[in-house]
């Protein structure tokens, strides 16, 4: 990208009055209750991310729905359930790269 367009798009961010057009808060809530990401978890980043969960298996591929905001919503061993929860739900899954 150009520095033309990076300051072109950073200056569209920003109020007629030079404020940001919106607050942290505000830009942390984009998404809430419509997007979601599936996120590959260790069992030990499981257990943080879901501490209610007791005797996670040790080993094996995690698979964790997690909100826009990094929110937990859904725990499992199979990725297909984790994508069956977000369309059961109406969330739109975002690709992390």
């Amino acid at each position: 990208m150009s520095t033309e367009h990076n300051n072109r798009t950073e200056l569209e961010l920003i109020g007629a009055h030079g404020q940001p057009i919106m607050s942290d808060e505000e830009f942390a809530d984009l998404g809430a209750g419509e997007w979601a990401y599936i996120r590959t978890l260790t069992s030990e980043e499981a257990q943080i991310a879901f501490p209610s969960v007791d005797d996670l298996p040790e080993n094996v591929d995690l698979f964790a729905l997690l909100a826009a905001d990094g929110t937990p919503l859904v725990l499992t061993d199979d990725e297909g359930t984790a994508i069956s929860h977000a369309i059961g739900d109406d969330l739109e899954l975002a690709m992390l790269h």
